[in-house]
C-alpha cells in the first residue's frame, strides 16, 4: 500500500527530522539545593545572583571551616526565610530564619512588626549564654531617617543624631519613633522577632556569632 514504509525509509526519515530540528537531550537543571551535604557546587539562583550580580556565579562550600571565615558578609532574604553567610563570593553557610508576624515591607516605625530592609552593619555584639547572644544592626540608618524626617515622624535634631552616628559607624539613637536595636539572635533570646528581629536556631546562632563582628555588613532584602 502507498502508506507503507520500509525499515530503510523509516530510518532515513528519522535522520532527516533529527538534522532539521537540531534537537539534543540535555540534563535538566537541578536548581538550588541548600543541603549542606552537597559540599561544593556552582549554582544559578536569583537570590545568589543578587549577592554579586556583576561577578562570576556564586559558589557554595558548606565544608568551609569557621576558622577560615575571616571577612564574611551576611545576606538575609525575608521572603525565602534564609540567612546566607558569604565570603569572597562563596556561600559558606545557609541558615533558616524566623521573622515577626508582619514581615512584608520595609520597617517604617517602632511597633510595626517589620524587619528593616537595606544595607547595614553590625554595630554591637552582645555576648551571653546559649540563647542570649545578639548581633545588633545599625538601624535606623540615614536612609530610613531621611524618609522619616520628610514624613514628620522624627525631628531635624533626631535626623542629625542618626546621620552623625552613621557617619562615624556608631550605634544610632534607638529612642525615636523609628525604633531600633534590631538584632540577629537565637530563638527565645534577646529581643523578639515580633519587633523586627531575625531569629536563628541556637546552634546556627552559635556559628554566626563566631564569625561576625562589629563592622560586618548585613544586607537585608525583601
Amino acid at each position: 500500500m502507498r502508506g507503507d514504509f520500509s525499515p530503510v525509509r523509516l530510518i532515513f526519515l528519522c535522520v532527516v527530522v533529527s538534522v532539521i530540528s537540531g534537537c539534543s537531550v540535555q540534563r535538566p537543571d537541578a536548581g538550588l539545593d541548600s543541603s549542606r551535604s552537597k559540599g561544593k557546587e556552582r549554582i544559578d539562583n536569583s537570590a545568589y545572583r543578587a549577592v554579586a550580580p556583576q561577578k562570576e556565579p556564586v559558589r557554595v562550600d558548606y565544608l568551609t571551616l569557621l576558622s577560615e571565615v575571616s571577612s564574611p558578609e551576611v545576606y538575609v532574604y525575608k521572603e525565602k526565610r534564609r540567612l546566607y553567610v558569604v565570603q569572597s563570593n562563596v556561600v559558606v553557610r545557609d541558615y533558616p530564619i524566623n521573622l515577626g508576624p508582619n514581615p512584608v515591607g520595609d520597617k517604617q516605625i517602632e511597633g510595626d512588626g517589620r524587619t528593616p530592609e537595606g544595607d547595614f552593619t553590625i554595630c554591637e555584639k552582645t555576648p551571653g549564654d546559649r540563647i542570649n547572644k545578639a548581633l545588633v544592626i545599625d538601624y535606623p540608618d540615614r536612609g530610613h531617617a531621611k524618609r522619616a524626617l520628610f514624613s514628620g515622624i522624627i525631628s531635624p535634631l533626631q535626623f542629625k543624631q542618626i546621620a552623625l552616628a552613621a557617619a562615624s559607624k556608631a550605634a544610632p539613637p534607638w529612642d525615636t519613633k523609628l525604633g531600633g536595636q534590631i538584632a540577629i539572635h537565637a530563638e527565645g533570646g534577646q529581643g523578639n522577632a515580633a519587633h523586627g528581629d531575625i531569629e536563628l536556631y541556637s546552634s546556627d546562632m552559635k556559628e554566626l556569632f563566631k564569625v561576625a563582628s562589629p563592622g560586618t555588613p548585613v544586607h537585608i532584602r525583601p
